[in-house]
This record gives C-alpha cells, structure tokens and sequence, in this order.
C-alpha cells in the first residue's frame, strides 16, 4: 500500500524533462493505480483545498483514468482489480463534493468523472444519483449548480431509459426553469445558458420515446413548452445589442444563442406546439439580425479588434448566434406556417440582413488570400465547417423556395441598395466598400438556378421580370472585373457571370472570357461554368488560348484547386471534339497532366479526371493529335503497374483499325508484365479491360504481337487461364466479355475453358464440340461432364444479355442432341426443404451448422427446367422481370401458393410497374437494374447487332417445346413427368397454345 505522499511524487515525477525518469514514474503510477486504495487516494488529493491546484488538476485527470480502467468490467479499457462496493461509495462522495469546489477546472473534470462512474453504477449502484444532482442544482450556489448541470448535460442524452426520462424531467424540469429567470450575481448567465443547453436535451429525450409513451408525452409537452416558450419571449424581448455593449464579456450571447438552438430543436421535435409562436420568434429573429449587425461590422469586417471572451475565458462568437438564428428562420420557412409574416416588408428586411451579415469577414479573407484552396472548397463543397455565409445560403434557398416571386423581387431591391451604397463607400474612400457588393453578387449567383426559373416562368405568363439581371451583367459587373486590387470581388464578378451564362448574349460572352484569360486562377471557376452549358461556337476560338493557360496551372496548384482546374481543362477538351488542337499544344497538355497523374496516382478522384482528358485528347479529330498523345503518354504509362485505366483512355475514343502503328507493341510487355505479375484484383481487372479494348479496336496488332517467348494469343491464354484459377468470383466479370470479343475477333483458334465461349461454340458446332469434351479424361470426368455441371449450377447467373441468351440456344442445342452421355448424366436440382429450415431465414452462421441440400436429377431434366423458366420470364434468360401485359406472360402464369391471392393493389396499380418504377431510380441510366436489353454503349456496341442478340427468343423457345413434344424428342414426355406440378402445368400450356 503506497502514502498519498509516494502517490504525489509519483504524479510529479510524470512531468520530468529527464524521459528516464518520466518513464520510470508512469511505469510506478500504472502499479499504483493497481492497488485497493488506489481510487480513495487519488479521489480524497483531487477535492483536498490546500494542495497544489496543478496537481489537483493532474490528480483529477488520473482519477477518470483509474474509473475506466480499474472500476468495473462495463467499460471496454477495464484491467481488473476492481475497488469494493464501500470504497466506490466513498470515492463516488468525494467526486461528487467536488462539483461544488470553487475551481471551475476541478468542477469540469469532477463532472465528466461521476458522468463515467453513473453511465456503470446508476441507478441499480448509485440509485440516490437523481435526487442528489436535483438537490445541488437548488442549492442556489453557483459553483454546484455549475457542476451539476455538467453532469446532467451527458447524462439525460445517454443513461436515461424511455421509462426513466418522464419522471427524471418532472423533477428536473422546473428546477432548471427557476435558474434561467434568476438574473443577477447568484446565477451567472453562463449557468443560466447551461440550464436552456439541458433544457434542449430534455427536448430530444421526450421525441426519442413520443413512440412508446406518446400520452405521457403529449400531456408533458402540452404542460412545459408553453412556459420555457413565454420564458425565451421574455428574454429575447431585451436588446441583444444592450448585453454586449461595453461589456468586458459576451456572457449574455451565450442564453441566446442557446436559445436559439432550443427553439430550432422544438421546431423539428414538436412542431404544432410552437406553431401559435412562430411570428413573434421571427419578428424577434429580424431585431437581432438587425440590432446585432454593427457589432458584428466593428469586429468582424472593418477592422482586426478581436471581441471579448467569456468570463471563463472561452469563445463566444458572434457568429455562434447568428448561425442558429438563420437555421431556425430556415426551418420556420420550410414548415410553411408562417406565410402571413413574409407578406408584408419583414421578407425584404430579412434578405437585407441576410446579405449584410453574407459580407467576407478578415479570417475569410485571410485564409482565401493565402490558401486558394479554402475559397474553391466554400464555394463547391457541401461538407466544409458550417458558417454564417452557408447558413445564409440555405436561408436564403429556403425563402426563394417558398415565396419565388416574392424573393427573386426582394433580391432586386436588395441589390439596387447595395450597388448605390457600395458606390458612395467608394467614392468616400473607404477601403471595404467592396466587402457589401461581393456579398450581394454570392448571394444572387448562389440561388441562380431557381432565379432563372421564377424570371422565365414570370415572363411566360407574360408578367415582368422581378429581377433585371441582364442590367447587372452589362452595368455592373463588367466594372469590377478589372479591379485586381480587389480581387475576391473580381473574382466574383467572374463567377457571377458564369452562374447566369445562359442570359448571355455570345458577343458579351466572348468579352467576359477574353477578361478572364488575363486573370487567371480567380477566373477558373467562371471558365469552368462558361464551358459546361455554352454555346461551342462562342467557346471554340478561346479553347486554346484557355486551355495553354490552364497548363501551367496543373503544376503548381494542389487539392481543391487543382480538382477545379483538372475539371476545367476536361470541360475546354470538350469543345468541338477538341479539333482545334494542335500536336505542340496536345504534347504540353500530356507532360503535364502526366506530372499531375505522378503526384497523385493513390486519390481515385484525380485519377477518374485525369482519365477524361486522356480520352478527350485521344478523340481528338485534329489530324496528328492523336499520335502525338500516344507517343508523348504511353511509355511512361506502360512503365507503371497502376496506369491501365490511363492506357484505356487512350483507346476509348478511338475507330476500330484505328490505334495506329506500333501502338500494341509499346504497350505490350509492360501490360503481359502486370498481369503476369499482379495479385491486385484492381490492377487485374483494369488491365483485362485495356487488353479487351485493343481486342475490339485493332484486334489485328494483338494477333501479329510477339515477343521472344511467346505471341500476343498465347499471352491471352495464360491470362485466362490464370482467372479461371483465381478463387475471387469478381474476375469473372471481365475476363468473360475479354473472351467474347475474342472469339468474335480470331475465330475458332481459341477454346477457352469457360462456359459461356462453349455456349457459343456449341451452338455453332455442336457435335464437333460434344465430340470433342467426351473424348476428353480430367481425373475420371470427362471435360463435358464438367463443363455440363459447372453450367448448371451456373445458368441462373450468367451476366449480360448476349452471354445469356447464347446460353440458351446452346442448351437447346444439347437437348436436341439426345446424346447417351447426356441422358443420364446426374446434376444439382432443386433445394430440399427440410423441417428444421423450414420459414428459417438462413443466415451465414446457419447455413454453416445446417447447410442446404440438393436433389440430383438427370441433365434433361435440368435443361428443361431452365428453358421454361427463360419461357416464364419472356424468353430473356437471366432477366427476372415478368413481361406485364403481353398474352404470352398472361398464360403461362401459374397461381402463388403463399396465401396472397386476394392481394389487391391500391389505385389499381399493377405489382410490376411498381417495381419498374423502383429499379428505374437505382439503375444506370434511369434503366431498370435488371434489364439485360441495355447494352452498354460503348462496349458493347458491335454485339447489338449478332443474330443472338436481334433474334425472336420467346418465339423460339415456343417452337422448341411445341417441336420437341410433337416428336418426342429426348423422351420430353418422360423428362416433362420429372418435372414440378407447376413446371408440368406450364409445359402443357405451351404445347397446347398456338
């Protein structure tokens, strides 16, 4: 057992210089903290008046280490050596003592303590905790109700139970409301901010259980909101502007600004009860917004005076407060019950505000100017730090979405006022007279798209315009963008103009780009969105001034910018098809996009755009350009494992017969190197697809390619071959359509051990195949009884919608065949359903205890139940969706036997359109999911027009079955008797139907 006095030395020790012996010291605590009084010893130093504060603080802090490590096996970091109940007892008095000490720090860290030791104790250890925090938050001190109203912070967002939380607030509740309306020196405005901050909580904590006690919620909400509502009318009533001038602290912005936040969460949680509210909160919105913005000017905007603290020496910003009342102003307006307050002059006065408090502060222009990466983020991303310009965005969203005309026309007169203003500040020389008008054009510019709908709808209904802002193109803007001594609002005057690029006229367009060429990266933005939606006639003869501009700026920009300038430089390839390049300008572009791909070839984003602009640089249809491209960029992409997907780019967007000499022979041995090499299922599949791409495009260079070891054929064997014995499935997925297009492309001098290439074959040459596989002896099996039941436990997963229906055909083609070493030849059938799983979901676990069962039957039998399941389905294989409406699926439906036949659909909607409409939002394209009838574009543009893929299948498969049971084909009676009721009773109806 160690003295207090070896604990205190120990703890000192710890903050040595000499690491020997801060070492030594913390390994001596880690055995203290071991011992039975460990927790009483360190509990009894951190409340003890006259030792050292800096070691209280440390002792403390030690103590909540000693709670999670030693105090109970609840917490995941306990090592054992657990205190006894009465000496938990006495250290949980003494950490509850000292929420009550006259030092804020050891009231903190005591409260975040006994916040860890209730979260394992309470109530079944320490069932007195409640009564005692309610008693010490009416005590009337100011240092317990500061500590205790901590503890209840953590506490009731995470302990309390559904049926703990109603009579926990019951108590609590009142209590916290008597502190808030007790002004003055015993309750300082910081406790009386924490009991609102609790309040809130409390809030969340009755929606959390509306669901299980919705009674008990509704009579408690209906019992306190009204009074803490009345209660924040009182206080918000005050000038805020009364609270913070001359003040030596901004404690008081700390009870709004939790206010605030408090009305906005009862807004989201309890909506109705804030309803007979709402105008008054809103009225009061609009005074503080208004009252508050000279201050706000004074310390944010005109000079670098730093505001004042709190008088526990943390922050309390301005901006904390504004932030909450734009979200509740936002929410409010969302809700939609408060139109009748916008309709008057409160609507124009909250967007001037919303604009003034918009303006760039000094931390903004600071971090702008020196980190252009900062203001490309503000203005794209969405997950940037909140802040008072992003709240007053959404703010103003939320207005123009509610009240359009209105709005759109408020922002007319707002920006008149600020033009005029911002002039005379000019002409009087004040240095941030531009901070208003950069504000007004972000605020405009950021809602551009619903302005350009509300002007075109007003003037199609022949009403005037509510804003004018083809006289703020022409007037105004083009005054600003010479200003380079100001340039976040020359900036802006680019980006605003390219936001509504759409109401330019070409000439007018033409002088804004030919401005932005000399400015340079504050214009990227604007080029950017000038070249996404222009007119190619008007962009084409700046495209290569731009895009020589753009070049330098590829290698010395980085993150964010360097995205805009990479999506930038993509968009500008785009115009025109890029037939304005030239072979100097293209080799200047891929040195440095190379150089971009070098720094960074791990982020997946720059990657995707850098593959955009190789594509576009090799479609370019400027004679010699592409050459230029090959030559310049394939060697040093070929010399990198990871630059497939780069190498692609560069055939993508080339004809077929159109690589150009020598272009596989570059690329070659380092291609046949990596896969040869690499384990990376990425690298493997990126590569595959780049070897299939030269398949389809100039199949002829691979075919002549040879190196000293062996040809560009036998490089693709090894390659398929080492797919089909990786064990990850994914491979599958392009090592397939690699084989398709091969045999498309060379014929039949390749046989690859894949089923859907002997589909093809076999349906080509069936019995030279068949004779073939028989005649061939793989450890006892022959290679077609191997290929027969690799095939059918696979036929109902074959990918695409060629490779399926060949796998069709290709089936019929062996049932038709009637060979003996078919007839009897045993394959998995249907799953046996045994009483144990039966209405069992099976999960991973179970199937692993208990896993499932198959019949076996003869092969017919199985081709059969395939080609009338693709009969079911339409005659499309792998495509689950039924073909609503056409007769064929009207009689070959066969009733459900699970009970639902008297379902009825409401609205008379049919079960399929319902779930076409469903894999229409999920699937590519706005196409179903499932639909094998969509090719892709690119790759898969020579099979659409194969026989397989243009040919009537369901038409055939009737012609089958109808044939086959007129001839007795295979013995199809006795086969079609193995087969389901339900199987048998649509075959019937197939031969029976003409």
């Amino acid at each position: 057992m160690a003295s207090t006095t070896e604990l205190v030395e120990c703890l000192r020790a710890t903050l040595d210089n000499n690491p020997n012996n801060r070492m030594a010291a913390e390994l001596k605590l880690a055995e203290y903290l071991a011992l039975p009084d460990a927790g009483l010893a360190l509990s009894s130093l951190t409340v003890a008046q006259d030792a050292e504060m800096s070691l209280r603080q440390m002792t403390s802090i030690m103590l909540r280490k000693y709670v999670l490590e030693r105090w109970s096996p609840y917490f995941h970091t306990f090592k054992g050596s657990a205190p006894s109940v009465q000496v938990k007892s006495q250290i949980r008095s003494a950490v509850f003592h000292g929420l009550s000490d006259p030092d804020r720090k050891i009231r903190t860290l005591c409260a975040h303590t006994l916040s860890s030791i209730a979260s394992s104790d309470w109530p079944d250890e320490y069932p007195d905790l409640l009564t005692s925090l309610i008693g010490l938050i009416s005590s009337g001190s100011p240092e317990s109700v500061h500590g205790a109203m901590q503890v209840f912070t953590e506490f009731i967002k995470s302990e309390l139970t559904e049926d703990q939380i109603l009579p926990v607030l019951r108590e609590l509740l009142p209590v916290l409301l008597a502190i808030l309306g007790a002004p003055g020196v015993s309750t300082p405005a910081l406790t009386r901010a924490r009991t609102v901050s609790v309040f809130r909580q409390c809030v969340t904590a009755l929606y959390m259980v509306k669901g299980q006690h919705p009674q008990s919620v509704k009579e408690a909400i209906a019992t306190i909101l009204p009074v803490w509502l009345e209660a924040f009318k009182v206080l918000l009533s005050t000038d805020p502007q009364a609270d913070i001038a001359n003040a030596q602290d901004w404690d008081t912005l700390a009870i709004r600004i939790q206010v605030f936040k408090t009305l906005d969460t009862i807004h989201t949680s309890f909506p109705r009860a804030l309803t007979p509210y709402l105008n008054s909160y809103l009225t009061i919105s609009l005074s503080h917004l208004q009252s508050l913005y000279g201050t706000f000017s004074q310390y944010y905007l005109s000079s670098n005076e730093s505001a004042p603290r709190s008088s526990e020496n943390e922050a309390i910003e301005l901006p904390q407060l504004i932030c909450p009342i734009f979200d509740f102003a936002g929410a409010v307006t969302r809700g939609g019950k408060s139109k009748g307050w916008f309709d008057n002059q409160n609507l124009p006065a909250l967007i001037a505000s919303v604009f003034n408090f918009l303006q760039m502060t000094n931390e903004d222009e600071e971090n702008w100017a020196n980190n252009p990466n900062a203001f490309v983020a503000q203005e794209d991303d969405d997950t940037q730090p909140y802040s008072v310009r992003i709240a007053g965005f959404d703010l103003l969203a939320c207005l123009i979405d509610q009240a359009q005309v209105q709005t759109t026309a408020a922002f007319q007169s707002t920006i008149r006022e600020v033009i005029t203003a911002s002039q005379q500040a000019r002409d009087a020389g004040r240095p941030d007279w531009w901070r208003p008008l950069e504000a007004a054009l972000a605020a405009v510019g950021s809602q551009s798209e619903a302005v350009q709908d509300c002007v075109e709808e007003e003037q199609d209904e022949g009403r005037p315009k509510p804003i004018d802002i083809e006289y703020l193109l022409s007037d105004v803007v083009p005054t600003v963008l010479g200003l380079s001594e100001f340039p976040f609002l020359q900036g802006r005057g680019f980006v605003f103009a390219s936001q509504y690029s759409q109401l330019l006229p070409a000439q007018l367009a033409g002088q804004y780009l030919e401005a932005a060429i000399q400015v340079k990266i504050s214009a990227v933005r604007a080029i950017h969105n000038f070249f996404q939606g222009g007119d190619a006639s008007a962009l084409s003869p700046f495209a290569p001034r731009i895009a020589k501009d753009l070049g330098p700026f590829l290698l010395v920009t980085s993150d964010d910018t360097l995205s805009l300038v990479l999506e930038t430089l993509s968009a500008v390839l785009q115009v025109d098809k890029g037939s304005w390049l030239t072979i100097e300008l293209a080799n200047s572009l891929v040195l440095a996009i190379l150089e971009v791909w070098t720094k960074n070839n791990k982020d997946p984003i720059f990657l995707s755009i850098v593959d955009n602009i190789f594509t576009s640089l090799a479609a370019s249809t400027a004679e010699g350009v592409y050459q230029a491209v090959v030559k310049q960029a394939l060697p040093n992409l070929c010399q990198a494992m990871a630059a497939a997907p780069l190498s692609e780019a560069l055939i993508t967007g080339v004809a077929e017969g159109g690589l150009g000499d020598g272009f596989f022979g570059v690329l070659a041995p380092g291609l046949f190197k990596c896969l040869g090499e690499a384990e990376d299922r990425d690298v493997l599949q990126n590569g595959i697809s780049c070897l299939t791409l030269v398949i389809r495009k100039d199949c002829g260079q691979l075919l002549a390619w040879s190196d000293d070891k062996r040809s560009g054929l036998d490089y693709v064997l090894a390659l398929i071959a080492k797919s089909l014995e990786n064990p990850d499935e994914s491979g599958g997925l392009v090592i397939g359509e690699l084989i398709i297009h091969l045999l498309r492309n060379v014929g039949e001098s390749v046989l690859p051990s894949l089923v859907i290439p002997f589909a093809f074959l076999i349906n080509n040459q069936r019995d030279t195949v068949l004779d073939l596989l028989e005649s061939m002896n793989v450890q006892g099996r022959s290679g077609l009884e191997i290929l027969i039941h690799t095939w059918c436990e696979n036929a109902e997963t074959f990918q695409g919608f060629w490779p399926a229906r060949i796998s069709t055909l290709a089936l019929c083609q062996l049932y038709v065949s009637e060979r003996p070493s078919l007839q009897n030849l045993m394959v998995k059938g249907d799953i046996i359903v045994k009483a144990d799983t039966q209405n069992v979901i099976m999960t991973r676990s179970r199937t692993k205890i208990s896993p499932h069962e198959f019949t076996s039957i003869p092969f017919p039998v199985k081709a059969m139940k395939l080609l009338l399941h693709d009969v079911q389905s339409g005659g499309e294989a792998a495509t689950f969706t039924a073909q609503a409406g056409s007769d064929a699926a009207g009689v070959y439906d066969v009733d459900s036997d699970d009970g639902d036949e008297d379902w009825a659909e409401e609205d008379g909607a049919k079960p399929r359109d319902e779930f076409e409409y469903l894999s229409e939002l999920i699937g590519p394209k706005g196409m179903a999911f499932d639909n094998d009838d969509v090719l892709e574009e690119d790759d898969d543009e020579d099979l659409k027009n194969d026989v397989v893929s243009t040919m009537d299948m369901q038409a055939h498969l009737l012609s089958f079955f109808r044939e086959c049971a007129a001839r007795n084909t295979g013995n199809f009676s006795a086969v079609v008797d193995q087969m389901s009721a339900e199987e048998m009773l649509v075959v019937r109806q197939v031969v029976s139907t003409q």
